[in-house]
């Protein structure tokens, strides 16, 4: 079956380029060399390092969300884009309700304003 040449330019455009490969590679490299140099090289305050390592590991996550993974508002990029959201927002719902679901467990099944004489008067 013969595929026109517009439908495999238009599949071929969903993807990146070497370029853009090679670009996002250079930059997470730059990126893990910056984070390792701020612990290492004793530069950045004890009390920035944990930060300043959250924002470059932020930093490189939207690299490789944009240039490997092909998120972004481009009509090719909209499916990806919409799964990623819709599966993130599931992982913070279970998450969320995991956290909830233990913390009414220790509230209801532990009290801790009642003593253990107390406890055992009731049976």
């Amino acid at each position: 079956m013969a595929h026109s040449p517009t439908r495999i330019a238009h599949r071929e455009a969903a993807h990146g380029t070497f370029t853009s490969y090679l670009a996002g590679f250079g930059i997470c490299l730059v990126l893990t060399g910056l984070s390792f140099g701020a612990v290492m090289s004793g530069m950045i305050p004890h009390d920035r390092i944990f930060p300043t390592i959250v924002g470059l590991a932020v930093a490189q996550l939207l690299v490789q969300l944009i240039l490997f993974l092909h998120l972004g508002t481009a009509p090719e990029q909209r499916n990806n884009t919409v799964i990623f959201v819709l599966t993130g927002m599931l992982i913070a719902i279970i998450v969320a309700g995991s956290l909830w679901v233990m913390h009414n467990a220790n509230t209801n099944m532990m009290p801790t304003h009642m003593s253990i004489e107390r406890a055992r008067a009731k049976d």
